[in-house]
């Protein structure tokens, strides 16, 4: 199958439209002209090659009033449309998100709102209408918006994540640069003082730009995989007065009761354990060396602590089919937590399972439809929302709530709306500026070991790029 595109920084909307409409390979090539006649224009597809190419018309009008950035984007969403419109009707499917390829569906039409192209009462109507999302799907974004009254559009403002991408084992659907204990083990030491090197230059940073951390993310990978001395070590130089700072607790196994006093002695009131499913035989064969009793036992020590607990489940795990799905969730109501998580599996390229045939894959629409429906009976609420590449039904994750529970950093990330300080291996900064509508990020090193050699350069950039 071959790509070609007359607008070239177009191309790369055009190939994710077509991935998710053909999970394989698409079965014939596709061509895209264009001609534009003042402020009309014509999109042309061609659609196969030789006697079988097949050429396929809309004509649409940009408004006149609009700068040159505002026409090139309203033409690539003609384009978009017109493109899902011609592969929907070869294809006989649509898609639960139309013709959206982008990661932040409810950012998107909230900018439209702030925009002033909408009324906010039209989102769903509009996403429906102009861009082929379902009337679910549409509906969805709309909650979401109403439920992220967290949001503060404030540039001095900023969210602060420290990155331990560190876990006790791979997960064979991870595609996410984190390292196995075992492989690292000699180097958590000294990567653990480089975080710590950063820190302090980060601290040092924030006050002298007068910056307030609203929130304090501790991710990875695994933070609890250090011991309960390294993750006091670490958890003593931070230092900052928040009403949020999340530990991704994430696997069972590596929670005990040493490392979860430590939390709670210095200020974390939010920690997440994901047991992703409540199947065992589903658990040995994604490679997770976890228990339904240790999530369990996990779960309780953290009630006796107070904390507030996030819960994250995958659907789409390897050979589940719905009922097992059902038993997943109806299991997490049990135990009721503040916060879960529904995944949608997404298999990327570094992931090992990349390359399998994925079972009981028509199953998967049906299992976030049941969370969703189950989960707001319950008294939970969605309030972030986000899409990755690769995801089975080219569906989506949500985060649901109950009782205010909302986690800020979840939805200032996700919405763009606050400036995020990243400290370690993997973290990416990012710097919003809210009043010129512009972000710009900033990537530490990927790998630890270049993390560690390099430390003072990342510490140099980080402090010119938020200065």
């Amino acid at each position: 199958m071959k790509i070609v595109c007359q607008t070239i920084d177009f191309e790369k909307d055009m190939q994710d439209l077509v991935n998710l409409f053909y999970e394989e390979d698409c079965p014939f090539s596709i061509e895209h002209q264009s001609e534009k006649n003042q402020n009309e224009v014509t999109s042309r597809l061609f659609i196969g090659s030789g006697v079988d190419r097949k050429e396929y018309v809309k004509n649409f009008v940009l408004p006149k009033d609009v700068n040159a950035l505002q026409e090139k984007s309203l033409f690539k969403r003609n384009f978009k449309n017109h493109l899902y419109e011609v592969l929907s009707l070869l294809s006989h499917r649509s898609l639960p998100w139309g013709s959206l390829t982008g990661v932040r569906p409810t950012k998107f039409a909230r900018d439209l709102v702030e925009r002033g192209e909408i009324k906010p009462h039209l989102i769903s109507e509009t996403l429906v209408r102009d861009y082929h999302v379902s009337s679910d799907k549409a509906k969805l974004v709309v909650q979401i918006l109403k439920n992220q009254k967290c949001i503060i559009k404030n540039d001095k403002l900023v969210d602060l994540f420290i990155n331990i991408p560190i876990c006790p084992t791979r997960c064979n659907y991870c595609s996410f640069i984190s390292n196995e204990l075992w492989t690292i083990q000699n180097k958590v030491e000294e990567y653990l003082d480089c975080v710590l090197k950063e820190l302090e230059a980060v601290k040092k940073m924030i006050l002298d730009n007068s910056y307030i951390v609203r929130t304090i993310y501790i991710g990875g990978g695994t933070p609890t995989v250090l011991s309960a001395e390294q993750l006091e070590k670490l958890l003593s130089q931070i230092g900052f007065p928040v009403s949020e700072f999340t530990v991704e607790c994430g696997r069972a196994d590596t929670i005990t009761r040493e490392k979860l006093e430590v939390l709670k002695n210095y200020g974390v009131t939010r920690i997440c354990i994901n047991p992703q499913t409540f199947c065992e035989a589903t658990l040995k064969r994604i490679g997770r060396k976890t228990t339904n009793k240790q999530v369990l036992e996990a779960y309780m020590l953290a009630m006796e602590y107070d904390f507030v607990v996030n819960m994250d489940i995958i659907a789409g795990l390897s050979e589940e089919r719905l009922g097992i799905f059902k038993r997943t969730i109806n299991t997490l109501l049990e135990l009721y937590p503040q916060n879960i998580t529904v995944h949608t599996l997404s298999i990327k390229n570094a992931a090992q399972i990349r390359g399998e045939e994925v079972k009981y894959k028509n199953d998967v629409p049906k299992m976030v439809d049941f969370a969703e429906k189950i989960l707001l009976e319950n008294g939970y609420k969605p309030y972030y929302l986000y899409r990755q590449k690769h995801q089975l039904g080219g569906l989506e994750n949500v985060g649901y709530f109950r009782d205010d529970n909302v986690c800020i950093f979840n939805v200032d990330s996700m919405e763009d709306v606050s400036s995020v300080i990243a400290v370690g291996a993997g973290a990416i900064s990012k710097r919003v500026f809210n009043l010129e509508n512009r972000i710009e990020r900033q990537p530490n090193c990927k790998f630890i070991n270049d993390y560690i050699e390099r430390i003072d350069e990342m510490i140099e950039k980080k402090i010119e790029f938020f200065s």
